[in-house]
């Protein structure tokens, strides 16, 4: 289902304007459209001072014993050493992941994850990440993409709930004045020093590779998380392929360097007719809805439910729904927010979006709508029946591994949220947050 309120737009159509007739413009700024019937529980505006520098770095040894094991996708999990063999281990041991982890807001209720590499063996993180705060704004830092940092909520969310959050800078690649390459020498937002890989997290290929010859993601992409809900307890960074697979809706920036595919593409919301990714200019929102099956064949990603103004689509190529213009921040912030309510969860996005001017969407999905499932969508096992269960089965040099169970009758997956970059082998960059609110119903 689908419903936007267009506040600077003419052009709506019968649709559209039935559904928002009721319904009240959003203002920049202010309340925006569906919080009616929400009562607002928790509510972290960053008026007080907030400082990673001030927390000490742990280092995290994975395995079993450390608090961010997880399962077999984790930085140091067996999919790897199938998939890599061998080569995997040799290339892990290479580094070592220092964490930072600590709560803020009345009575704790957000959490700061951050991550870091040391390459170099002095016992300290390399380039690492800061979360800060002054004049009210969050400032999230990311000097480096073999590093992340998010901010999530520190215990599990209710039953239903909305939460939501204001942006208010961003910096994590897109085009910024028509160019990738912008002046500052920095390549759709990464640094120009050195290489910048994906090492050592992979779904295949040669694993014994020097770190350099590994894939270049300076001119593969840049993004961001606006807001996601996660289906595991102590949300934080890791590889790539972990975080795709533990997903159940996510808003967030997927910005490819000057890509001319057909594996991405942007819906123009003022004509409803899908155009080429060239046609935007990378600072699109994904609104993704995981559904259980696999989007990949060599590694663990779900396939993608995507609503927009430019209708359904289940995979094929990922769907911006909007086309941000962050050169208007922090004058012009944007909300993003989802909500869990009635069986269904609808994202949300509010802000001036390419062109249709000031605008809030929202997309609605039920749990199982039209046999399509959203991914581990049951906070308890009475939630669901086990209809939709598999096992994925992973081969590679270091032989086979079966994941079984993947989503069993009298499973249950908690919904926790997530804003940043969790990612610890792409992304760089900055992002400004605030205003970050938890509601209930009323």
């Amino acid at each position: 289902m689908r419903r936007v309120l267009r506040g600077a737009l003419a052009l709506a159509s019968p649709l559209v304007l039935a559904a928002t007739l009721s319904a009240a413009p959003a203002q920049a700024g202010g309340p925006p459209w569906g919080r009616d019937g929400w009562r607002l529980v928790a509510n972290e505006s960053f008026d007080r001072h907030i400082d990673s520098r001030r927390h000490p770095w742990v280092r995290d040894g994975d395995g079993p014993s450390s608090p961010y094991n997880v399962d077999m996708y984790d930085n140091d999990g067996a999919y790897f050493d199938t998939v890599g063999g061998p080569a995997f281990r040799e290339q892990l041991a290479k580094m070592e992941t220092y964490r930072q982890s600590f709560t803020f807001g009345k009575r704790g209720w957000l959490t700061a994850e951050l991550a870091a590499r040391d390459a170099d063996g002095d016992g300290r993180p390399d380039a690492p990440p800061t979360l800060t705060s002054r004049e009210g704004v969050a400032r999230m830092e990311e000097p480096s993409h073999q590093a992340g940092v998010v901010i999530r909520s520190t215990r599990d969310l209710p039953a239903e709930y909305r939460v939501e959050m204001t942006l208010r800078g961003l910096d994590f690649g897109g085009e910024r004045n028509g160019v990738w390459d912008y002046p500052d020498g920095r390549i759709n937002g990464y640094s120009p020093e050195g290489c910048k890989t994906n090492f050592p997290w992979a779904s295949g290929g040669d694993f014994s590779r020097p770190e350099c010859e590994w894939a270049d993601v300076r001119t593969d992409s840049n993004g961001f998380y606006y807001m996601s809900i996660m289906d595991y307890e102590r949300v934080a960074p890791h590889n790539n392929v972990f975080i795709h697979a533990h997903r159940k809706v996510a808003m967030d920036g997927y910005n490819r360097y000057q890509y001319e595919g057909s594996g991405l593409r942007y819906c123009n919301p003022a004509t409803g007719e899908y155009e080429p990714y060239p046609a935007g200019t990378g600072n699109g929102v994904n609104a993704l809805f995981m559904t259980d099956d696999r989007r990949y064949a060599t590694m663990p990603g779900t396939e993608y439910l995507m609503e927009s103004e430019c209708g359904y689509a289940k995979g094929g190529a990922i769907v911006s729904a909007v086309d941000m213009r962050p050169e208007l921040l922090p004058e012009e912030p944007y909300t993003f927010a989802v909500e869990r309510r009635d069986g269904a969860y609808t994202m949300e996005m509010s802000g001036v979006f390419a062109h249709v001017g000031r605008a809030t969407f929202r997309y609605t999905r039920a749990f199982v709508e039209d046999g399509e499932p959203i991914w581990h969508y049951n906070q308890k096992p009475g939630e669901y029946d086990g209809r939709f269960d598999a096992d994925w089965t992973w081969e590679g040099p270091g032989g086979t591994l079966t994941d079984r169970g993947t989503w069993p009758a009298g499973s249950a997956y908690p919904d926790r949220f997530m804003i940043g970059d969790p990612h610890m082998n792409f992304y760089e960059g900055r992002a400004k947050v605030d205003d970050v609110r938890l509601f209930v119903p009323r």
